[in-house]
């Protein structure tokens, strides 16, 4: 194996086939000195315990629902991991959770799929994404062969043929951003103080906490930001709760050359295309960056006070 990334989709329908795939996977990289990570379903995490004996206790494990709650957390999750270890290779099988989730939270960690492709490709990570096929939707499977340059089969790998170019599925599942009602929206126009009074004056009643408003604060500060900084000098801002988070759109009818993957890369990489909005990225629940013939729209999203209160986030 050469020492570069490789990202390798995995589809199993049984406890057998999960084995046949992380057992030789986590043996091999021990036997190599390559330290392995395990994020999967507790039960599956038992499953690879028991049959390892042993050599259990030379891999590190986590829950896939703690491993990176979001998107961007799962990508840095990952990058963190590699770099901590110094940059050499390291193996690391990471399940996403498709379950219970909306519509567009799908479309956010597919595009966290194919955006590991360009995010990740300076690393020596060999990760291997499985997905259950007795619970996971057909087109979510469908679109796993899409966004995996190679696919685990039995105990081989090989090219999927079904492979996707990163950028241009992440475009073709983001959605747009929302239209504001007349009156609702503020015009920023250059004083920075005036919108940030806007945002924190309407995030302030719907998030509950002092700490809450200040983090949705910092998300909307860093997006238009980064809106200013490609050169963008008029933005519409627009909050307002929806389904129970507080939502963020901020439109400017200038286009943008929008990276597919930007606020991905962690501020302590090197710069360049795709960076700017990582911190944004990690405070909220999704981050949508899309641009036409009409204008940029960014939209972004926190979760309202009492989701906060009922789940703790």
């Amino acid at each position: 194996m050469t020492a570069a990334f490789r990202h390798l989709g995995f589809l199993y329908g049984s406890d057998a086939e999960w084995l046949e795939m992380a057992v030789p996977f986590a043996l091999d990289g021990l036997a190599r000195g390559e330290p392995v990570l395990v994020a999967t379903t507790s039960a599956n995490l038992e499953l690879l315990r028991e049959a390892m004996g042993d050599e259990a206790d030379g891999v590190d494990y986590a829950e896939s629902a703690y491993f990176g709650r979001r998107p961007p957390q799962r990508a840095t999750a990952i990058h963190r991991y590699w770099s901590r270890r110094r940059g050499g290779v390291v193996r690391i099988i990471a399940e996403p959770v498709w379950t219970g989730r909306s519509r567009r939270e799908v479309d956010a960690w597919q595009r966290m799929e194919a955006g590991f492709n360009v995010v990740l490709a300076d690393t020596t990570v060999r990760l291997v994404c499985p997905y259950d096929t007795r619970i996971v939707d057909p087109a979510i499977l469908d679109d796993a062969c899409r966004t995996h340059p190679e696919l685990v089969a039995g105990d081989a790998v090989r090219p999927s043929p079904q492979f996707m170019a990163p950028d241009e599925f992440a475009r073709r599942h983001t959605a747009p951003g929302s239209v504001a009602t007349v009156g609702d929206i503020f015009d920023f126009d250059g004083d920075l103080g005036a919108v940030r009074q806007y945002v924190l004056g309407k995030a302030t009643p719907l998030l509950g906490t002092e700490d809450a408003v200040a983090m949705f604060g910092i998300a909307v500060g860093e997006s238009l930001t980064y809106l200013l900084r490609q050169g963008i000098t008029h933005v519409s801002v627009w909050v307002r709760p929806a389904g129970g988070r507080v939502v963020c759109t901020l439109h400017s009818e200038q286009p943008l050359a929008v990276h597919p993957f930007v606020g991905f890369r962690p501020p302590d990489r090197p710069q360049g295309d795709g960076d700017g909005l990582w911190l944004t990225n990690q405070i909220c629940e999704w981050l949508d960056v899309t641009s036409d013939d009409t204008g940029c729209t960014v939209e972004l999203a926190v979760p309202g006070h009492r989701a906060a209160e009922a789940f703790g986030v």
